[in-house]
């Protein structure tokens, strides 16, 4: 049984007692017992956990977890503390100092700061076998993950869709309600940031945005002085 412990678990109820859920639920008890599983299964579903709906003001999207040892717990991008930041993230925070000239820890890429502040940092697939990319890919996750995005989609106050990279952008689709802001680029990955993420400036984009519908923009900053 999944307990969020807010107000996405009566949102989200009727995926849960789906039968792909189910489905899906079966898989990961298996993948979990037979072979090491990213993010650790207490934190699969971090990114609801730390950012309830009513909270949303900008939503992230990542592809599936990290899949190296220690690094995934269940926010996209986002590494645990005391573990490196992988390139991607590396990426992305050179954008955010060339965009802001806000300057992260590069050794803590635990991203945890922004979610409590209501962006959420959802992977389209959820879990990862160690070592194999991707490998959970068509198992559900993708329906209840794009099942969220509607949700998100459906709110009546504006929020920040963050698309980097081919596979959020296929989540188009999903976003019409015409009140919310989309901002895509190439993905932080170094095989691709230089041909559209850098320069990209969605980190005081978002914010203009917010600020411009009355919203309280985000502290994009991870280390409090």
């Amino acid at each position: 049984m999944v307990h969020i412990g807010n107000d996405w678990d009566e949102l989200l109820k009727d995926q849960f007692d789906s039968d792909y859920y189910k489905t899906l639920r079966r898989f990961l008890v298996s993948e979990y017992n037979n072979h090491r599983v990213y993010p650790p299964a207490d934190c699969i579903f971090n990114a609801l956990k730390f950012t309830p709906y009513s909270s949303v003001k900008a939503v992230l999207l990542g592809q599936d977890p990290y899949h190296g040892a220690g690094q995934a717990h269940g926010l996209c991008f986002s590494v645990q503390k005391g573990v490196q930041p992988p390139p991607s993230l590396q990426n992305i925070f050179k954008e955010l100092y060339d965009d802001l000239g806000i300057k992260c820890d590069p050794t803590c890429g635990d991203l945890t700061e922004w979610a409590r502040q209501g962006v959420l940092l959802l992977n389209t697939s959820l879990t990862v076998r160690e070592g194999m990319p991707n490998s959970h890919r068509g198992k559900g996750w993708e329906q209840l993950t794009d099942r969220i995005i509607t949700l998100i989609d459906q709110k009546t106050e504006p929020v920040a869709f963050i698309l980097w990279g081919a596979n959020a952008k296929a989540k188009l689709p999903l976003i019409t309600n015409p009140i919310h802001g989309v901002f895509t680029a190439a993905h932080p990955s170094p095989l691709s940031a230089h041909n559209g993420f850098f320069g990209c400036r969605h980190f005081s984009a978002v914010n203009g945005f917010l600020s411009a519908n009355g919203i309280q923009p985000i502290d994009w900053r991870l280390q409090r002085t």
